[in-house]
């Protein structure tokens, strides 16, 4: 019996890796990152609503104003005022476009070059958010719904303001356990603020003038 050519031995190399490096991919991003441990306390959300009410009375009487939240803080206040896709509002409140699995609603949309999904849209998708904070940085872990799977995915960056709106540069992400490439999360981020609906969005109240990250404490300073 003769040999395969070695044009066909070649071929069935690069044909079997290249099956071999999809399955690897797929596994890494199936496979479920570990969720942070963040605290959450009741009482931390009222404590926000307190700090944001006595900012609300400095300003009133010609005061610098600025409030502090630290990550148990953020997370509990968020916790309480998200409407994400496990609770029942967010679900009352999506449109059949707009539905877990589509993936121009969600995430994965967003970073396979899709068409850019609104905020609303990205929102139904997402089942949890987490939020931590380190020095300067901030790191969001964010469970959403594909298809019926849920995958987990990892942001940090760095949050600031320009022109009035809330901007987010990324340094870092996971998709699973799948790094993602720079040029990815950027791609990411342009697109969705290319919408002028999402863009609006992330306008800052006409009150507040800077929304930073800094010593891992969210800082929302006022005008």
């Amino acid at each position: 019996m003769s040999n395969p050519s070695p044009l066909k031995t070649i071929y069935r190399i690069l044909t079997w890796s290249s099956l071999a490096g999809l399955v690897l991919v797929l596994a890494l991003i199936l496979r479920k990152s570990p969720s942070p441990d963040m605290p959450y306390d009741p009482s931390a959300a009222a404590r926000v609503e307190q700090k944001f009410a006595a900012a609300d009375q400095a300003k009133a009487a010609g005061q610098p104003a600025q409030v502090q939240l630290d990550r148990t803080e953020l997370n509990s206040y968020l916790q309480q005022n998200l409407e994400l896709a496990g609770s029942a509002a967010a679900a009352a409140a999506s449109a059949p476009a707009a539905a877990p699995g589509n993936s121009a609603a969600s995430p994965v949309g967003a970073l396979s070059g899709a068409d850019q999904p609104s905020l609303e849209e990205v929102q139904s998708s997402v089942k949890d958010v987490k939020v931590d904070m380190d020095g300067d940085l901030v790191k969001a872990y964010v469970v959403f719904n594909f298809h019926g799977q849920d995958l987990p995915l990892e942001l940090d960056g760095h949050l600031a303001s320009q022109g009035g709106y809330l901007k987010f540069e990324p340094v870092a992400g996971k998709l699973g356990s799948m790094p993602l490439p720079q040029s990815m999360l950027d791609l990411a981020v342009q697109k969705m603020m290319a919408s002028p609906e999402n863009r609006e969005k992330l306008k800052l109240p006409a009150d507040i003038s800077d929304i930073q990250v800094q010593n891992g404490q969210a800082v929302v300073s006022y005008k």
